[in-house]
């Protein structure tokens, strides 16, 4: 007697021919991400190529009760991609067009496969660009379920601002649209944010209307480092309250910075706390944002801004700050990183950052502190050593670490999302009854339970 899923798997090849696949490579490849949980394999894979092909494809496993898992390029944190209860792992690399670019209106519309590099790329000739940078090359399609964030994100908002609508395939097959091209709308309920963030968990993704910006006239980027970790976040945080308008801001503890400089070949720093800046505006503006931040950095100690104004210089600044997770890892070869993802409110900033190096220090554990610490978002690279009891000490740092960001009234995750290992804090970041009418929401849109089931809710 067949299974639910091959009857799936059947049905799918008459219309998909070899873009389904049984091949245990693949489905290995799809049966994780970028994270230490258990991979589980899918039973099939399929490279869908349209939205009307996703809502088929949906439409046929919600009629068999068959599970479905968007999937990107497999770079989650969080589990988000893994097939906790098998089914059908839906890929969307294929899908990596950019569909339309309005230049006159600073908009366009792409299809959720294309990575974010990629579409800088292609803007690049017409003066644009798409400012939500996570540190992997993520498709955009993740980005939105993941509601990504950034280095940029301090001037230019995360997912949430940057995504316009949406084309969106919905369990039972229904494809619709939501949001628009203009700047804002005041009718009906806004659906977009409701997907943004979703996790795969209420549709699939399909396509997306994004918000572009003009590239800036000017750029210039610096690098200042500090005795003192805490000099460097009150730095930040006398930086955000001054109303300075910095582009990015970037902390690195001195564990880190060392990682980066081993991994990424910086010359002229040393392995001490560090703040990176990157200024956007006019000549004149960039370099009145910059003096007034080395005004400020000064009052706390630091040892002076270091420029990097030349292109090339810029670019491998900030390439090695989006190679902070590899570098971390190659600290400790074969050990595996958690990375976790608090954000507090910036007035909070520093007992959270603070608190989670003596965190850090009581465990035993090396973790680099990272972070886009602009908006109050820090990150703390786990490295779990490979020994007995090794993960079990990873995951308490970790659980310490997002207690404390809970406590100060941030939140576990500025960036990374749910997936399955946020899941245990939800309830008491959003409490019960909040959590409540979010599975009300799933229950609606997704009765059966076949979008990425076992992410968001502990059951």
């Amino acid at each position: 007697m067949s299974r639910p899923v091959d009857t799936v798997i059947a049905a799918a090849a008459a219309f998909m021919g070899e873009r389904v696949t049984t091949s245990s490579g693949l489905r290995d490849h799809h049966s994780h991400g970028q994270d230490t949980h258990t991979p589980v394999m899918p039973d099939a894979v399929a490279f869908i190529e349209t939205s009307e092909e996703a809502g088929r494809m949906l439409a046929l496993c919600n009629a068999h009760g068959v599970p479905v898992v968007p999937y990107g390029t497999g770079t989650s944190l969080e589990g988000h991609v893994t097939p906790v209860r098998g089914g059908i792992s839906l890929d969307m690399s294929r899908m990596t067009k950019v569909l339309e670019v309005n230049q006159a209106d600073m908009d366009c519309r792409v299809q959720p496969g294309l990575t974010h590099r990629s579409l800088n790329a292609h803007l690049r000739d017409q003066g644009l660009f798409f400012p939500v940078d996570p540190g992997a090359d993520a498709s955009l399609g993740g980005m939105c379920a993941t509601r990504a964030s950034g280095t940029n994100a301090v001037r230019y908002g995360t997912m949430r601002e940057n995504v316009m609508g949406l084309t969106v395939a919905l369990a039972d097959g229904r494809v619709i649209r939501t949001g628009g091209r203009v700047r804002k709308s005041s009718t009906g309920y806004d659906l977009t944010r409701l997907f943004v963030g979703s996790e795969g968990t209420l549709g699939v993704i399909t396509e997306i209307q994004l918000r572009l910006h003009g590239i800036p006239e000017a750029m210039s980027a610096a690098v200042c480092q500090f005795e003192r970790l805490g000099d460097a976040v009150e730095t930040v945080i006398a930086i955000m309250q001054a109303g300075i308008p910095v582009a990015r801001m970037e902390l690195l503890d001195d564990v880190q910075m060392g990682a980066c400089i081993a991994y990424s070949k910086l010359e002229g720093y040393v392995a001490a706390p560090t703040l990176f800046f990157e200024f956007h505006g006019t000549p004149a503006g960039v370099a009145e944002q910059a003096t007034l931040a080395e005004e400020i950095a000064a009052g706390f100690d630091a040892k002076g801004f270091q420029w990097a104004t030349d292109p090339d210089a810029r670019n491998k600044l900030w390439r090695a700050r989006h190679d902070a997770y590899w570098a971390c890892l190659a600290l400790k070869p074969g050990h595996q990183g958690i990375a976790t993802d608090a954000i507090v409110p910036i007035s909070r900033l520093a007992e959270a950052v603070l608190g989670a190096q003596e965190d850090i220090r009581a465990s035993g554990l090396v973790a680099p502190i990272v972070g886009h610490v602009g908006d109050g978002n820090f990150h703390t690279v786990i490295l779990v050593p490979p020994e007995p009891g090794g993960l079990e000490r990873a995951w308490e740092l970790d659980k310490k670490i997002v207690g404390r960001a809970l406590a100060l009234g941030g939140s576990c995750s500025g960036e990374h999302g749910v997936g399955l290992g946020k899941r245990e804090f939800l309830e008491l970041e959003h409490g019960a009854e909040t959590l409540a009418v979010m599975r009300s929401v799933k229950a609606t849109l997704d009765p059966k339970g076949i979008l990425n089931p076992g992410k968001m809710f502990l059951n």
